[in-house]
């Protein structure tokens, strides 16, 4: 019973973090339940199974608050399931304890990759030019699903810091497609583990705790994408995701005790500079904006 409470609590921390950054749900998740041993196919379907329930709420809040883009979701939607069927019936044929540590190597890169977009953007404001079209998305729904199911999470780190980096979709429109669209990627996903374990491989209680959490989580989430700043949350959950993954491939390359402690302490101290250093451009950014209505009317 423990157990299904701190995977609730799991479950309601990543959709927290999901539906007001668009990624990051998986990642965290899976992540998190890679450290407690369970194989990476099994950790998989868990997590996508749950986000059928998770995302089908966050779709829908999203869409109150108004922060989708429908055509966008629409042209995503068929390459994501498909990139998630077929990843989701790749992973299910690894074996649990070799493909751990590549997993992880693959959680770890998203993680990297989430920090280095945001970073990439900077304190800019993004100019939108016109809206993303197939030759872009498509290639995003393919990709972004088929990382999606094998490593547990992929569709928003692909998804939303592409189309955020494009300049193409104010920024509370991505984050609402992609957490929309992805309800169809974890149903493909889902669907994709169904049929390479059976339904006696998948661990429903799993799935349903971390249900829960993400249900209760996603409406509010959805509100908080329009008043909390991305790039906090973004190297927030991207150093969460580092931290937790390298351990488990140091672990798995038979690193010492001393060496682990000083590669996890050495990579926390960057993430706590990042941070500060995302917070500092924050607030610059705030107080340049506060300003100009005050140089204006000088």
């Amino acid at each position: 019973m423990r157990q299904l409470i701190v995977l609730g609590i799991v479950g309601l921390i990543a959709q927290l973090i999901d539906g007001s950054l668009g990624m990051a749900y998986g990642v965290t998740s899976t992540t998190l339940l890679l450290a407690t041993g369970i194989a990476p196919a099994t950790a998989s379907a868990a997590v996508h199974f749950s986000e059928i329930g998770t995302s089908l709420v966050s779709g829908i809040s999203h869409h109150k608050f108004g922060n989708v883009d429908w055509r966008t979701v629409l042209i995503l939607a068929v390459p994501g399931f498909i990139g998630a069927f077929a990843g989701a019936t790749f992973l299910a044929g690894l074996n649990g304890d070799a493909a751990t540590p590549w997993i992880s190597g693959l959680l770890l890169a998203l993680g990297i990759y989430v920090i280095w977009r945001f970073l990439a953007l900077g304190g800019a404001r993004p100019t939108f030019k016109a809206r993303p079209g197939k030759t872009l998305l498509v290639p995003i729904g393919l990709v972004g699903g088929a990382l999606d199911a094998i490593g547990g999470g992929g569709w928003g780190p692909v998804g939303t810091t592409t189309l955020l980096s494009s300049g193409r979709l104010e920024p509370r429109k991505v984050v609402g497609s992609i957490d929309t669209s992805e309800f169809v990627v974890a149903v493909g996903g889902s669907l994709g583990f169904l049929f390479a374990l059976g339904s006696q491989g998948i661990e429903w209680s799993i799935a349903g705790a971390l249900l829960v959490g993400g249900i209760i989580a996603a409406p509010f989430a959805a509100w908080l994408v329009k008043i909390l700043p991305a790039k906090v949350l973004a190297i927030a959950a991207g150093g969460i995701i580092i931290l937790t993954n390298a351990r488990t491939i140091a672990l798995a390359l038979g690193a010492s005790t001393p060496v682990l402690t000083t590669i996890l302490i050495g990579l926390a101290l960057v993430w706590v500079s990042l941070l500060v250093h995302v917070v500092r451009l924050e607030r610059k950014s705030r107080r340049e904006e506060a300003a100009e209505p005050v140089a204006a009317d000088a």
